[in-house]
């Protein structure tokens, strides 16, 4: 990882903010080596790889760590790792990864909504005692479907329909048509208190926001990919009793993570 600045403060943004920028990018070594690994992964037939309704474009790839050892080393990055535990306050553990993936033109938006709203209602986490730590894969920029966050919206708990019923079925909780959802007049009348911010930047660059946090992103409408590879660590004390949802969406090994020596 490179260190562009100290991170001074980094926690406190988080916590007023809901997100942040990392003190830190990704190597461009290692962000190329990712890469390779989500296109190659991206040309397989696995339940996990997700793709656009009806089409043939990829949406999604999850649980990666799973089976593919680049992403499991990215897992217990250093950085990452140390992050996650300033951020959460206590030893993590990889709770999901995933890669979400616009392709160009084609890439549908993520309806305004609440991560934690999935987590506590399909899998039962108690509280919102984790992390997405966010890294591009690509460039993000205004018009390959950003992700926009709703400032300090983490603070107001869950909102909108968050308590809705479960989902049947997993894929609706990947998919442009999401189980549970903000409606778009609620982000609308929070927008006038809580800014909305698109999340932009180069690729290699990271960021983490809350579980709570509003956030949305728009479609695709440029000839950009936009691939964000995310990361979410869940405080060791905060593990679902009993998760229903596949495995390589909701990781059942809840040992904390062991950052890995690093070397370079």
């Amino acid at each position: 990882m490179t260190a562009p600045h100290d991170g001074s403060g980094t926690r406190s943004a988080y916590e007023q903010r809901g997100w942040c920028a990392a003190p830190f990018e990704l190597e461009p070594e290692l962000l190329a080596s990712v890469r390779s690994r989500v296109e190659a992964i991206s040309r397989t037939a696995r339940p996990e790889v997700v793709y656009e309704e009806g089409s043939d474009t990829v949406r999604a790839l999850h649980g990666c760590h799973r089976y593919d050892e680049v992403c499991a080393a990215l897992v217990r990055h250093p950085a990452v790792v140390r992050l996650a535990e300033e951020l959460v306050g206590e030893p993590v553990y990889l709770y999901q990864f995933k890669v979400n993936i616009k392709g160009p033109r084609e890439g549908q938006e993520w309806p305004w909504h609440q991560d934690f709203a999935f987590w506590a209602h399909e899998d039962g986490m108690p509280e919102p005692r984790a992390v997405n730590i966010a890294v591009n894969l690509d460039e993000v920029h205004p018009a390959n479907g950003p992700l926009t966050v709703l400032s300090g919206s983490h603070r107001l708990g869950l909102v909108g329909d968050g308590a809705a019923e479960s989902g049947d079925d997993w894929r609706s909780h990947v998919s442009a048509r999401l189980t549970h959802t903000v409606p778009e007049e609620v982000a609308r009348a929070l927008a006038v208190e809580h800014p909305p911010r698109q999340v932009l930047g180069g690729a290699g660059a990271v960021t983490a926001f809350h579980p709570s946090i509003v956030h949305a992103s728009s479609n695709n409408t440029s000839a950009d990919r936009r691939a964000v590879l995310f990361l979410t660590y869940n405080a060791a004390t905060n593990a679902p009793a009993h998760p229903k949802r596949p495995a390589f969406l909701v990781e059942r090994d809840t040992t904390p993570v062991r950052a890995a020596v690093h070397t370079g």
